[in-house]
């Protein structure tokens, strides 16, 4: 299905024809979308469809088989594929050479260019550092932009130690804006669900994305906790500029949420428009009820 763009709003980015294969597995299938530059956009579709798959190509976490993502920043349209590099392979362990190169792509490329370019992401299930305090969660998520200079953290000059209360001012920004301030000191791993799940959008955010993927951001939350999360995403759009391209199966929150819609199954785009026209989709119907659910009501 090929993408429309709208000339007058101009995609922050465009997928094109994006192909991923595990073996003789074809998990996405020339697949095409673009997000409008500050907009709540949404991935659908029912389970198994690609969209997780989707998302690991966009943020670093695989490497697409074919195809173009292209991130519009104000200096350069980037390809996040071709910024990749070339994760291990078995025969890598052979050639030291090669394992070096290897290696420095698994230390400073993958998601950290990614990251570098404009783009964070949350998971479905929370990967929070349960171990560490709230706060030390956003700090880690620094680390690109702290200054690293060897001399000038074991001297503690001027400019690093500005860098760490920079860092300690974002953090404590964040846990403002989500309502967590109150529990910055307390080890990730004790607050309750519905906070683990705003601390990690906050911690997204101290990447200052230009683009933020959220993985089922809803997902195990009560409908007061989502009405709340409802409310905190149109906040970072609306306040923070940030675009939203998100993964959820509540449709009342899409819904309510999304301005485009993109709808995947079987690793295709059967859909892709407002909310309104996806909803009267046929395909869309289809994938989701099923084809003699819907034949049924016709029938009826």
């Amino acid at each position: 299905m090929p993408m429309t763009i709208d000339p007058i709003h101009p995609p922050i980015l465009e997928v094109t024809g994006l192909t991923m294969r595990f073996g003789g597995i074809l998990a996405l299938n020339d697949i095409s979308f673009a997000v409008k530059c500050n907009s709540i956009s949404a991935l659908i579709g029912p389970n198994g469809a690609g969209k997780t798959t989707v998302f690991n190509c966009l943020t670093g976490f695989y490497k697409a088989t074919e195809g173009r993502i292209a991130l519009h920043t104000p200096r350069a349209a980037i390809d996040l594929i071709s910024i990749l590099g070339q994760p291990f392979k078995a025969s890598d362990f052979i050639n030291p050479a090669v394992f070096a190169d290897r290696l420095y792509y698994k230390m400073f490329g993958g998601t950290h260019r990614v990251t570098r370019a404009g783009v964070a992401r949350t998971f479905q299930n929370v990967r929070l550092f349960k171990e560490m305090t709230a706060i030390e969660n956003l700090l880690v998520a620094q680390h690109l932009q702290l200054n690293r200079n060897l001399l000038a953290g074991l001297l503690r000059t001027a400019a690093y130690r500005q860098s760490e209360r920079d860092a300690l001012e974002r953090a404590y920004a964040w846990l403002q804006v989500f309502g967590l301030a109150e529990d910055a000191n307390r080890l990730a791993g004790e607050l309750p669900y519905g906070h683990q799940r705003r601390l990690e959008i906050a911690r997204a955010m101290c990447t200052s994305p230009r683009l933020l993927c959220l993985d089922e951001p809803a997902a195990g939350l009560n409908p007061r906790e989502t009405t709340e999360l409802s409310q905190l995403i149109r906040q970072l759009r609306d306040e923070h500029g940030v675009t939203i391209l998100l993964i959820e199966h509540d449709m009342s929150l899409v819904m309510d949420l999304s301005e485009h819609i993109v709808v995947l199954d079987y690793g295709e785009v059967i859909a892709d428009g407002d909310p309104q026209t996806v909803a009267h989709h046929p395909a869309v119907l289809a994938a989701y009820l099923g084809t003699e659910a819907v034949n049924d009501d016709e029938s009826r």
